[in-house]
């Protein structure tokens, strides 16, 4: 409950609501066929605390991940995992009271990745936290000593290099630090990047040759930290993209834009004319304060809560493009579509390379965009059923950008139930529907992941 007498928080409720405990179910019944060549793990992560826990925002509960484990056209198992953070065992803070950070003391609830054959859970405050193909926690992850600032929860993997690019921001100088892994995951480079101050920035994109940052007016205000996320919006700090050679320690490169904030980019790539192409999910101020209001708001009549509400708001962004010719400092910036969507994807092969298709999602549909026609495509999934992010895996010896399967956890706005949906990424045409043990509460994102010959 909050400190609020009589109210409730809205992440609480519905689809939303956390979980009280970690089961396991074997032999999942399905409808429709799964593609047996889906041999792997779907892990998902998102928000959860504990029965009896309060938090002060939907962002703050502990990770908790959901797996579901398929193999030659059967749903083998499903379980559930809270991440043994620092936070969660020991109860401990990531700013402690001298004012210094825990990297350690996260919750580790935003993401879930794999590279170089380790498995990871991510938030964007803190170290990684390694965790194993049966969501057991090993712990956390500062790649030898070598990483000094936070991981962002959405690194790029380059599919033709094989690297892994992300960063961090602090609360502190420096404020943003660039890092790269190799293949082998040994972090071999860290580089601070100049901006002016704290802010949250939440993604970033890739290139070929190119770093983009998103310079977004979000700002750290510690003032705000007993409500669960001390950041505000400031008119007065702007809004900027900055492109950075990958190669060398080139300065980075800033154009102004009219102030928004992107959670989640699509995709970005260098076209024809060597101009930087950045797809992604904007909120203008106007969104942006609904939707931040929305997901750390509270409901005075825990009977008229309506979280189904609250998931429109936060998927209240507009799928958009920014075009930054780096030669003439020009930036042209267009709304792709006027329906409010975010969780974009796309295929991850192409990954800082030009790409076709989006997939996100709304409410209560999975859409498709297809950006060389400009055509969008819906699948909604059913009255009260909303939809989580839509993952894409390419099936084997795939001809089309679009060959393959979109991976969704599927919800009931009341709370009844979920199931992982598998989609024809093609057409999206339903193939198989595993039906889960119990309610997967709405989160935040997943990865799938393919067998390794030596796990079983």
């Amino acid at each position: 409950m909050s400190e609020q007498t009589g109210t409730r928080p809205r992440w609480m409720d519905g689809h939303l609501a956390p979980v009280p405990d970690e089961i396991d179910a074997a032999d999942l019944p399905v409808t429709g066929t799964l593609p047996a060549e889906l041999t792997g793990r779907y892990f998902r992560n998102g928000p959860n605390p504990r029965p009896g826990e309060r938090t002060a925002h939907w962002f703050s509960g502990h990770g908790m991940l959901h797996g579901i484990r398929l193999r030659g056209g059967r749903a083998e198992w499903y379980r559930n995992r809270w991440v043994r953070t620092k936070a969660f065992t020991e109860d401990a803070a990531l700013l402690r009271p001298d004012f210094t950070v825990d990297r350690t003391a996260v919750t580790a609830n935003t993401h879930v990745v794999p590279f170089n054959d380790r498995i990871y859970a991510l938030i964007e405050v803190g170290f990684p936290y390694e965790v194993t193909p049966g969501l057991g926690t090993v712990g956390p992850c500062d790649f030898g000593g070598r990483l000094t600032s936070a991981m962002t929860a959405h690194p790029k993997e380059d599919p033709v290099t094989g690297e892994l690019l992300f960063f961090g921001y602090g609360f502190t100088p420096p404020y943003l630090t660039y890092h790269r892994l190799s293949p082998a995951g040994e972090l071999v480079e860290s580089r601070e990047i100049d901006v002016p101050g704290a802010t949250m920035m939440h993604d970033f994109a890739i290139t070929e040759n190119h770093v983009v940052w998103l310079d977004l007016p979000l700002v750290f205000d510690l003032a705000l930290a007993d409500r669960g996320m001390p950041y505000r919006w400031d008119d007065g700090y702007g809004a900027r993209l900055g492109i950075m050679p990958r190669a060398g320690a080139g300065e980075v490169r800033w154009y102004e834009i009219d102030p928004c904030y992107v959670f989640h980019v699509g995709n970005a790539y260098e076209d024809a004319q060597g101009r930087v192409v950045l797809d992604g999910a904007r909120y203008s101020p106007e969104t942006f304060t609904a939707a931040w209001s929305s997901i750390g708001g509270l409901s005075a009549d825990p009977a008229r809560s309506d979280p189904a509400q609250a998931a429109a708001e936060i998927g209240d962004a507009r799928l958009h493009r920014w075009t930054i010719d780096t030669t003439t400092g020009k930036v042209a910036g267009e709304a792709l579509d006027d329906r409010g969507v975010e969780f974009p994807t796309h295929d991850d092969s192409l990954t800082g390379r030009p790409h076709r298709f989006l997939y996100t999602v709304t409410g209560d549909a999975i859409v498709k965009y297809d950006l060389r026609t400009g055509s969008a495509s819906a699948h909604a999934p059913g009255p009260g059923l909303v939809p989580g992010e839509a993952v894409f895996v390419p099936a084997e010896g795939a001809r089309n950008e679009d060959d393959g399967w979109l991976l969704s956890i599927v919800s009931d706005t009341a709370g009844r139930g979920s199931e992982l949906v598998v989609l024809d990424a093609a057409d999206l045409a339903p193939a198989a529907a595993v039906r889960l043990p119990r309610r997967v509460p709405a989160g935040f994102h997943g990865s799938w992941i393919p067998d390794r010959q030596d796990v079983q």
